[in-house]
């Protein structure tokens, strides 16, 4: 099976999906990016402080791709890495955790892509990333696999695929087919600054699709940054610049304090689950991964406040569990390390 992924065939992946066969009633197909994420072996230091760095796989959406299925769900990945070691690694990496990669493709010319990611003495994360192009960049709308995204049952993605083309293009075609296919749209802008040709561009970006989601993910300071400064805790803030007429569920994490949520309906908070963190990195993607495992096996979620709730605490836990391991892929949780969390937190 392995043999296959050696080639650098995209359509020798067609038929070396995954270990599982996936259900196409609740598959979450997820676009993007796919990368290396290089993390210091110590915490608390800046990149040029670093002694070392340990290479673990990353990149959001194929972070949320084995989130959901970490947690005994059926994901696909759609994205592009280089045919090359790191590459063919990743696809490794993907199959070995039970998600469909008949979507990936590999580019025989630019490198799979590469971020060093640390978290700071501060608390602040810093990135610095080599995609000069990198393959991910260069994924064509002809290299979809239409039949998979036809088949989402939730279609996930971030806005950094939207920064180059040609892989714009491909995101917006992928997006109008599932869109039209019935899928449920699901953003998580993930705002990576550095690789925004400005600010201005970040933002133009990022909103030049919002108003096509269905569910969104945004942290606070991505609220503050989307809407030039404003105060991201200010529900009317929240209401007033980003909910939008078509979005069924608009959710800001707020960390290790939990997450706020906001529906047609109804509006609330949920607390989090305090945990000893090691590395935030992934954290984020973790709680997607929670949400969208719920979601696909239950699509009425939007409309229960009281499921929903339980649904949000669910990805809490698999944000909080992510942090107290190095790396986002490797960190990502399986379904009774969550439930166990929460049985703890809920005794103490």
């Amino acid at each position: 099976m392995a043999g296959n992924l050696t080639t650098g065939r995209a359509e020798d992946l067609s038929a070396n999906t995954n270990g599982k066969s996936a259900d196409n009633n609740s598959i979450v197909v997820c676009f993007g990016e796919l990368l290396i994420d290089f993390v210091p072996t110590v915490g608390g230091v800046s990149l040029a402080e670093a002694p070392a760095f340990k290479k673990a796989p990353g990149g959001a959406p194929a972070n949320v791709a084995v989130g959901v299925a970490r947690l005994g769900g059926s994901s696909a990945f759609i994205g592009k890495v280089g045919d090359d070691e790191f590459g063919h690694m990743l696809a490794d990496i993907l199959r070995q955790n039970n998600v469909d990669i008949s979507g990936m493709r590999f580019d025989h010319s630019a490198r799979t892509a590469l971020a060093f990611v640390t978290l700071r003495a501060d608390g602040e994360r810093e990135f610095l990333f080599f995609r000069h192009p990198s393959a991910d960049m260069r994924l064509h709308e002809s290299e979809l696999d239409i039949n998979l995204i036809k088949q989402a049952k939730i279609f996930h993605y971030g806005s950094i695929s939207l920064i180059e083309e040609p892989c714009k293009s491909a995101h917006l075609a992928a997006m109008n087919i599932a869109k039209r296919s019935g899928s449920i749209l699901s953003y998580d802008p993930n705002l990576r600054l550095p690789l925004w040709p400005s600010s201005e561009a970040a933002r133009t970006g990022i909103m030049s699709i919002w108003d096509q989601a269905d569910l969104i993910k945004v942290s606070e300071d991505e609220i503050k940054f989307l809407t030039g400064g404003d105060d991201p805790y200010d529900d009317n803030v929240v209401m007033k610049k980003l909910y939008h007429p078509n979005l069924k569920l608009l959710v800001v994490t707020e960390g290790s304090e939990g997450c706020r949520y906001y529906t047609k309906a109804f509006k609330g908070r949920v607390p989090g689950i305090k945990v000893k963190p090691v590395d935030t990195t992934g954290a984020g993607d973790a709680f997607v991964s929670g949400l969208l495992s719920s979601l696909a096996s239950d699509l009425k979620l939007f409309e229960d406040e009281e499921r929903l709730r339980e649904a949000l605490n669910f990805a809490n836990a698999c944000g909080a569990l992510t942090v107290t391991e190095r790396g986002a892929i490797p960190a990502m949780p399986m379904k009774k390390a969550v439930i166990d969390a929460l049985t703890k937190f809920a005794a103490s």
